[in-house]
């Protein structure tokens, strides 16, 4: 049977549009959709179980993977098939979730599982941009409990023009690269990277990027109803208790806002929060906690949060203190580790993060190989936190989805600072090692420093700031935080890190949880961003103002140079011989690249010793060195024969030449030692390739003035050319053909 296929289209203008459709694939599926732009596809599938689990989250987990046979490809490595996701698909993954998951209500707990499949590839098209659309478009033709439609859009800026959804090529050109996740009503996320631009102009891509959300979101309502709402499941609701709730926040209220407005550690304020918790069970038998002991729990989260929030309304204080612009205490220091070739500690207030820099050649490099986008990156950035840096105790199994997540976006704020002529690959790895709010913010201070400690000709500094924002729609109260601690970024209607220079912002990370959020708020949250970010940065730069000159000595030195195609060959030798020999001498890492674009090699030497470098160099020369004709050169007599001498130049040792006993003096030589010997030094002229005999032809009598009178000398036999005997002036063999006959 023919299945019934419904289809809605959004017009992305410029001839694009995007295509909705539901009805022919994975039908079993509580809800499922094919997207598609150009010849990009993929498939989003939805399901959530029936039974709910006792949990105290939703376990929903996000999966967005890129098959390699969307582009034609077959998987790299020995097993040809699709392994673990890489990190651009885990990225895509968190971008997804985080919009979610926020819309589903509190107190549903069904093992939840939203499958987004790339199976068609298109150049022009990124398939990320389009994998919030996918997922909401699918749980919309569910019956899940969410909230409302979502969807999820890139904009970039070519020229001064915002651009909905731009090809990757546009990209390249655009100084803005944001996505931005949100309802028809409601900005919720904003992730992205920038070319140091300014408040207004981020929350002017902002909006141009909403306005085409609200026309997607509406396209998954049109689908939904075509296809048929189903009614949204029911589901057993939590248990709750008002009486229980109204006694448990009269008992825990004021104590909980005389600890918050004292100020104090984290370590200090866990316990004494910990303490009214359990002081409060008490009151309690035994047996009214075994039946509601999890209720007493939750309802005292509930009035710890709304004492710490009425707090900093109120009085504009904050769990440790500070008033709600304030930046906890800041120490650095640079060159921490003695073998490493740039380090870095950043320390602000309880978060600490210690960066190093490693600089090595392009066969260094960060492969990426996905079907969506090959290339390597020579500026990465990995970000490791382990479970000591909270105090805790935990598996460690591989790098998680934050660990991921959190590099990356401290990668996108540094890596626009690290000039285009750097000629290292970079890698920056920053080991957490306290955390108490923003780590990731902590990793790009510690980096900046730690690649200005390296050497690294950075641009401009970049620092980081982690903000929130706490309100109250029936008062219309309202305060933006600056450096949040961990727990105000549980607490707060909005948490958002920025990073940027002191001439405008290169990356951010935003999940708003409050609807409506205006957009001067946004912009006047974002300057005062701005504001810690500078009085971060000033620390930063009193610590370590400049970056060093020059690589540290024991860092190895880099030196790139471009010979011609021609002579790539030859550096290198058969089977790699002369290149692995050249290595093991100097002790040097050689790595050869060929630029398609100017048709030359690009040789990139790394060493740590400059007399290392300097051999190769020589090498090099030596190999590429091609004399012009009617120069004069010096050369070194290194073998004497019959019928001349084989010189050198001494500017290109290697490079030899037979400089023939005819072309040593004007007058007739008998014997080659009679005008020169062994070592030897001496100049010669460069005539090029003789026509007659097709070799490379230099004098030395060329350079000497002809003696008065002189007379040529007859022609001489040429006994260097073997080939040339027994044979008359017309190249006929003389000699007698003693050959058998037949």
């Amino acid at each position: 049977m023919i299945p019934k296929v419904f289809r809605e289209v959004i017009d992305l203008g410029d001839g694009r549009e995007i295509s909705i459709e539901t009805g022919k694939l994975a039908k079993q599926a509580h809800g499922s959709v094919v997207v598609q732009s150009g010849k990009c596809m993929m498939l989003c599938t939805v399901v959530s179980n029936y039974e709910q689990k006792d949990l105290d989250f939703l376990p929903l987990t996000v999966d967005y993977r890129e098959k390699f046979a969307a582009a034609g490809r077959y998987p790299g490595g020995f097993f040809k098939r699709e392994a673990r996701p890489s990190d651009g698909e885990v990225l895509t993954m968190r971008l997804v979730d985080r919009v979610l998951r926020p819309l589903f209500p509190k107190d549903y707990h069904s093992e939840t599982q939203v499958m987004i499949q790339l199976m068609s590839h298109d150049d022009d098209v990124m398939p990320d941009a389009m994998a919030g659309l996918a997922a909401s478009a699918a749980i919309q033709l569910s019956d899940f409990p969410f909230e409302c439609a979502i969807s999820e859009a890139r904009v970039g800026r070519v020229n001064g023009e915002f651009v909905i959804n731009p090809t990757r090529a546009q990209l390249e050109e655009s100084d803005i690269d944001m996505m931005i996740g949100a309802s028809a009503d409601s900005v919720m996320m904003v992730e992205g990277e920038m070319d140091e631009i300014s408040e207004e102009e981020m929350a002017d891509a902002i909006k141009f990027a909403h306005d085409h959300i609200k026309v997607q979101c509406a396209a998954q309502l049109r689908l939904a109803e075509a296809f048929g709402k189903k009614e949204t499941r029911e589901y057993p609701p939590e248990r709750e208790d008002d009486e229980l709730k109204e006694k448990v926040h009269a008992m825990a209220y004021d104590k909980v806002y005389a600890i918050a407005k004292a100020g104090s550690s984290k370590h200090e304020r866990s316990a004494a929060f910990n303490e009214i918790k359990e002081d409060i069970k008490a009151t309690f038998s035994e047996e009214e906690l075994a039946d509601y002991g999890g209720l007493v729990s939750k309802y005292y989260r509930s009035a710890e949060k709304a004492a710490i929030r009425d707090l900093t309304l109120n009085e504009g204080l904050r769990l440790d203190g500070r008033k709600t612009v304030d930046i906890r205490p800041i120490w650095c220091e640079t060159d921490y580790l003695p073998s490493v070739h740039g380090s870095a500690i950043f320390t602000r207030g309880e978060t600490q993060a210690l960066a190093t820099v490693t600089l090595g050649t392009s066969r260094d490099s960060n492969k990426i190989d996905m079907p969506s986008y090959e290339g390597e990156e020579n500026f990465y950035l990995h970000y490791n936190f382990p479970p000591f840096c909270t105090g805790e105790a935990r598996p460690i199994r591989g790098t998680s989805r934050r660990e991921v997540g959190h590099g990356n976006l401290a990668q996108r704020g540094l890596k626009g600072m690290v000039p285009a002529d750097c000629p290292y690959t970079v890698r920056v790895v920053s080991e957490v090692l306290e955390s108490n709010g923003s780590s990731s913010m902590a990793t790009v201070c510690a980096g900046t420093m730690a690649m200005m400690d390296a050497g690294i000709q950075m641009t401009k500094p970049v620092s980081g700031i982690a903000m929130g924002l706490i309100s109250d729609a029936d008062s219309g109260k309202y305060a933006v935080l600056s450096d949040i601690l961990g727990d105000e970024d549980h607490l707060g209607d909005m948490d958002f890190k920025v990073t940027g220079t002191a001439d405008g912002i290169t990356a951010c990370q935003m999940d708003i949880k409050v609807k409506g959020l205006s957009y001067e708020i946004l912009v006047s949250a974002l300057k005062q961003a701005r504001d810690g970010r500078l009085h971060i940065l000033e620390k930063l730069t009193d610590t370590i103002a400049t970056p060093r000159a020059d690589v540290k000595d024991y860092a190895p030195k880099m030196v790139s140079v471009r010979i011609k195609n021609e002579f790539i060959g030859a550096l290198i030798g058969p089977g790699g011989k002369v290149i692995q020999e050249l290595q093991k001498e100097t002790g040097c890492t050689i790595v050869i690249n060929e630029d398609p674009v100017t048709e030359e090699g690009i040789v990139e030497i790394l060493g740590t010793g400059q007399e290392g470098i300097d051999a190769v160099l020589a090498k090099i020369d030596s190999i590429t060195f091609k004399p012009t004709v009617g120069s004069v050169y010096e050369v070194k007599v290194i073998k004497m024969l019959d019928f001349g001498a084989v010189v050198e130049y001494t500017e290109a040792p290697g490079n030899e030449v037979l400089l023939h006993v005819s072309e040593l003096a004007w007058e007739r030589t008998e014997n080659v030692t009679d005008v020169v010997n062994m070592g030897d030094v001496f100049d010669v002229k460069y005539f090029g390739v003789d026509k007659r005999t097709r070799k490379e032809k230099v004098s030395r009598k060329a350079l000497l003035p002809k003696p008065e009178g002189y007379v040529a000398p007859a022609p001489r036999e040429d006994r260097g050319d073997r080939n040339n005997r027994g044979r008359d002036n017309r190249g006929r063999d003389t000699r007698k053909d003693d050959r058998k006959k037949d």
